[in-house]
């Protein structure tokens, strides 16, 4: 009988191509979405209606589970998400879990996140489950949030300086996470996941100008016009405080970074930002 896997946060960024892998490998797939209605799942996944701040529904996702991937981590109101599903995967018996966390985790310059995931990873090992810690690093494909300045013509705003950072295709990030549900020597592990150079916003813009084949400009912003930016998207005034603080610890170089844990893992390089936006272009109207 082919074992259950639960994907929380399995329409984001990194869970819908854990789901696209392990259904790519035939494992038996159960997706936790809040609309399953809505939720573009693979044909075969079992989608399951909830979210990861609401025990009940998680608990209820558990059911049956043989291994879980936990997303639990999404800003300061997040910062018991992961003991909480943690025990729901205890309840059930559960007997693995994969805890996707961040780099530099717990680390109070990264900000109110990076203390949020620094709990979870706490509740991930306590739990007395195998488990598995993956701490990314920036991902590559959070420079989508460039394509509408782009398609308008105007400079991108940039709030990170020139600080470096080991930016990590999302793909690598997905394909570890299931090599660590459904294969051996992973238990206990704590991979710090990045790619194979440290780039700064005008490295990233310099690439995908090359890909696209025309000019990447970037605003830079002040902290003041950073809290402006984030509150008038809808962020509370304490999450804005909190990224300030990220966004700080980035620009002064705090994660300038780069490891080898991808190629460990997977056998081959981690795959460069330039090839993320090679393969993505037309998201930014390239052809």
């Amino acid at each position: 009988m082919v074992a259950m896997i639960l994907v929380t946060g399995a329409t984001g960024t990194i869970g819908s191509e854990v789901v696209r892998q392990l259904v790519a490998r035939g494992e038996k797939v159960r997706a936790l979405t809040r609309d399953p209605e809505r939720a573009e799942l693979p044909p075969g996944v079992e989608a399951a209606r909830g979210h990861h701040r609401d025990v009940g529904s998680v608990a209820a996702a558990m059911a049956g589970v043989d291994c879980a991937f936990l997303v639990g981590v999404f800003g300061p109101e997040d910062r018991e998400s992961d003991r909480g599903m943690a025990e729901a995967a205890r309840a059930a018996g559960v007997r693995r879990i994969v805890k996707l966390s961040a780099i530099m985790a717990g680390d109070p310059r990264t900000g109110l996140g990076g203390i949020a995931h620094g709990r979870g990873e706490e509740a991930v090992r306590e739990s007395g489950l195998e488990w598995v810690i993956l701490r990314p690093s920036v991902f590559a494909s959070n420079t989508l949030s460039w394509a509408e300045a782009l398609r308008s013509g105007e400079p991108v705003p940039n709030m990170l300086g020139s600080g470096r950072q080991g930016v990590v295709d999302p793909r690598d990030v997905a394909e570890i996470a299931v090599a660590a549900l459904v294969g051996p020597g992973h238990v206990g592990r704590t991979y710090t996941l990045t790619g194979p150079e440290t780039l700064s916003p005008q490295d990233q813009a310099a690439a995908l100008a090359e890909v696209l084949g025309g000019p990447v400009e970037l605003r830079d912003l002040t902290p003041s016009q950073t809290r402006e930016l984030l509150v008038a998207s809808g962020w509370s005034e304490e999450s804005a405080e909190g990224m300030l603080r990220s966004v700080r610890f980035v620009a002064e170089g705090g994660n300038a970074v780069v490891t080898g844990d991808v190629e460990e893992v997977l056998g081959r390089p981690a795959r460069t930002y330039r090839q993320w936006a090679e393969d993505h272009k037309e998201a930014f109207g390239g052809g």
